[in-house]
């Protein structure tokens, strides 16, 4: 697995410095993120997951992420890049197996994904995301199988919620990143049941359960 680095970047979105994780791979890996810089199916040289303001209003933030990108000295299009304003120095992790998550949790605003027209909704513009999962596989997963490890991975993060008794299933602009070796056999599953989902699921459990309870406790 590849750690993270703590690094700072130039610009939380006011104009100040900021800390970020950044993980660069030895070699691309292959992964499917609903990031707003590379996200998709795509092969991955490095992820940044930085830390803006809470009131962060740039129209432009995949713009944004390659400007920090580039002050890193990445190539911008060769990787993918998340915002979040939850702490990333209070990053949670977890390890099942040889499968690893990263989760840097905020819960500022929950809410809940099948939530009626009626309830206050933030603005529709892009916001910064609060719970942002960087997940790792050590074995080579089919497309069809990186896609399911996304339903995996959500519905743990969920369950995490619900155990914790927070009040919704996530946050409006939560992010996800699974990546896994582009090279080898491929696995063809990743449902919670499989032997690689069922890892992921409690790696993603246990990573944000923690951070949920660093949040609630303010540590």
């Amino acid at each position: 697995m590849t750690a993270a680095t703590v690094i700072t970047h130039c610009d939380d979105g006011s104009g100040s410095p900021g800390p970020a994780l950044l993980w660069r791979f030895a070699r691309p890996v292959r992964a499917v993120s609903s990031a707003v810089l590379g996200g998709g199916l795509t092969d991955c040289a490095w992820i940044l997951n930085a830390h803006v303001s809470l009131d962060y209003d740039r129209d432009d933030p995949a713009e944004h992420l390659c400007e920090l990108a580039k002050e890193q000295g990445l190539d911008p299009y060769a990787g993918i890049g998340l915002l979040t304003a939850a702490s990333v120095e209070r990053v949670a992790s977890a390890r099942d197996d040889g499968v690893h998550c990263d989760a840097t949790v905020g819960l500022s605003y929950p809410t809940w994904a099948a939530a009626p027209d009626d309830l206050p909704l933030p603005p529709r513009r892009w916001r910064p995301g609060t719970i942002n999962l960087v997940c790792q596989l050590p074995v080579r997963l089919s497309d069809a199988a990186l896609v399911n490890a996304v339903i995996t991975a959500t519905e743990a993060k969920t369950q995490a919620l619900l155990d914790a008794d927070v009040p919704g299933t996530g946050t409006a602009s939560d992010a996800i990143v699974i990546c896994c070796p582009a090279a080898g056999v491929p696995e063809p599953y990743a449902g919670p049941r499989s032997d690689w989902g069922a890892r992921l699921a409690r790696a993603v459990h246990a990573a944000v359960t923690g951070g949920t309870a660093r949040y609630l406790a303010g540590a």
